[in-house]
């Protein structure tokens, strides 16, 4: 079901950079680790990511989605109907920063476990929404955080380099939450995860 799914994104031009099938595995064992029951995903390309939290849901879990370009968000509507998890997912089609602010009304008791994996230079912007929006003990986790070991170069110019290092800052001098960085080695290249917890 996953290889239809990547085919139906390379079929409708979708750029290949969604998790890996091992880094998607690893994601759907830390929301049932977790015991997940509200997700939050900020960037869901073709929905390969989100298929594969929502199958670590339980019968009553839920998981909000949010993607910029309508484009993927057809293609997303799709896989996730070919994969049956439809009645979980509720995709949210806009800038993530304007459709952030309006969780606070969708998701009163707060999201438990959260995924961000979108554009990169925003990752600062995104870490203080996601804090209000998180529970307590919720897990963030957020990917493509090494880059090839480039994040380490402070002279960087790189927008996304940039974005990565100030979100850790954040991350380093915020005491709600606990991190981890996790390096990954495997199909997508030498990157990394950020794990946190919410205090």
């Amino acid at each position: 079901m996953f290889e239809k799914i990547l085919y139906n994104n390379r079929k409708n031009n979708l750029p290949e950079i969604d998790v890996s099938p091992t880094q998607g595995k690893f994601l759907s064992m830390l929301a049932k680790i977790k015991g997940a029951k509200n997700i939050l995903e900020i960037g869901t390309l073709g929905g390969y990511s989100t298929i594969w939290l929502a199958q670590a849901l339980p019968e009553d879990g839920s998981l909000i989605t949010l993607e910029f370009n309508p484009a993927h968000v057809k293609v997303a509507q799709e896989n996730i109907k070919m994969a049956g998890v439809e009645d979980k997912v509720t995709i949210i089609e806009g800038s993530a920063l304007d459709t952030l602010p309006t969780l606070h009304h969708k998701q009163a008791e707060g999201f438990d476990f959260i995924f961000i994996d979108a554009d990169k230079p925003n990752n600062p912007h995104y870490i203080k929404w996601v804090l209000q929006l998180a529970s307590p003990g919720a897990l963030i986790i957020a990917d493509n955080v090494v880059r090839d070991g480039k994040v380490v170069n402070e002279d960087s110019e790189d927008a996304n380099i940039q974005g990565i290092r100030e979100f850790i800052d954040i991350l380093s001098s915020d005491t709600r939450i606990d991190s981890v960085g996790i390096q990954t080695v495997g199909l997508k290249g030498y990157d990394g995860f950020i794990i946190s917890r919410v205090k």
